[in-house]
């Protein structure tokens, strides 16, 4: 690849970096969706006297048709590459990444226009399903799968399970909305048994992929949201949920001597949607209890995920500019 660069120019050289374009991409469409709704639920719980979270939203909007139409052109130039991704045993549960942008959306339209938001929940829905089929198919009829392969990327797939019923008690009986919570409940179990038994017992996740940690903490925070949404109000297994959750973003905090050494990676975005969630968790917990506590922690997570967008943001555009994102990867 390389030689082929030095000898054609910059035109080859671009060419490449269409090629090797990859799906992980569509971490920076979920972070910015989740920074739009985290900032939509604060200006109605925090009642900001100004509004930016329609304008956030056409922004998500224009990033992600950028990102999704530049893969769909690689997807026609280099099919064999994109099926590469879609056989990858961790690439590949990136993929349904493009179903929770749709149900992220139908929850932003509640308030804006619930005939869209209808519109892309059922969108959402139907991709959610398909994938969640195609890729646990996989997983039960693998070859390639290996213990060191599986890391908190593995959430994706079951996730937007959890995130269904959120819009969903909105727009369909709610039979349908517990259908996709118990798939994605149960998963979430099971996953992270196994996650936690590959982190404990093997060797270490590689550092690449050591933000996914911050994924641990989405699953229980939504699925607190999706339980309040369901019976609609706080409730004790709702707040398990979202202790647990609270518990590992603490955990986590503790560990930051191990991310702050890590140099930029795409998968750094892991970092925003699980604590855009966290924030929009806990406005929902202010919003139900009017604890003072709560308004508080609401605060300083809500500052803390709009500069980690701000940090993201930077250094994704500086990773662009410096060509050191889409390119090959041996791994």
């Amino acid at each position: 690849m390389e030689k082929k660069q030095k000898i054609t120019g910059n035109g080859a050289y671009h060419f490449s970096r269409l090629e090797n374009f990859p799906i992980s991409f569509l971490a920076v469409c979920l972070g910015l969706f989740g920074f739009t709704l985290a900032w939509q639920k604060a200006e109605q719980v925090l009642k900001f006297p100004f509004s930016i979270s329609t304008a956030l939203l056409y922004f998500s909007i224009l990033v992600s048709g950028i990102i999704l139409t530049t893969y769909f052109i690689k997807f026609v130039k280099y099919p064999e590459k994109v099926k590469q991704e879609f056989n990858h045993p961790i690439k590949l549960n990136f993929y349904p990444i493009i179903a929770k942008i749709f149900l992220i959306a139908s929850i932003i339209y509640l308030s804006l226009n619930i005939v869209i938001s209808k519109y892309l929940w059922w969108t959402g829905v139907a991709m959610q399903f398909i994938f969640t089929i195609v890729i646990l198919s996989a997983w039960i009829k693998h070859e390639k799968f290996e213990i060191h392969h599986i890391n908190p990327s593995w959430f994706i797939p079951v996730v937007g399970c959890i995130i269904i019923p959120i819009a969903g008690i909105k727009h369909f009986a709610p039979e349908l909305s517990w259908f996709f919570f118990s798939i994605g409940f149960f998963w979430w179990l099971i996953l992270t048994t196994l996650i936690m038994n590959r982190i404990i017992f093997h060797r270490p996740i590689p550092n690449k992929l050591v933000p996914t940690l911050f994924i641990l903490f989405a699953p229980p925070v939504i699925g607190f949201i999706a339980l309040t949404k369901l019976l609609g109000g706080i409730n004790p297994f709702g707040n398990l949920l979202y202790y647990f959750g609270l518990f590992l973003f603490i955990l986590l905090l503790f560990q930051f001597k191990l991310f702050a050494k890590l140099k930029f990676y795409l998968s750094w975005w892991a970092y925003s949607f699980p604590l855009a969630a966290l924030a929009i968790g806990t406005f929902l917990f202010y919003h139900e209890t009017g604890l003072f506590f709560f308004k508080i922690m609401s605060w300083i997570l809500f500052i803390l995920l709009n500069a980690i967008i701000l940090l993201l943001s930077i250094k994704t555009l500086k990773a662009i500019k410096n060509k050191i994102i889409c390119i090959d990867e041996k791994d």
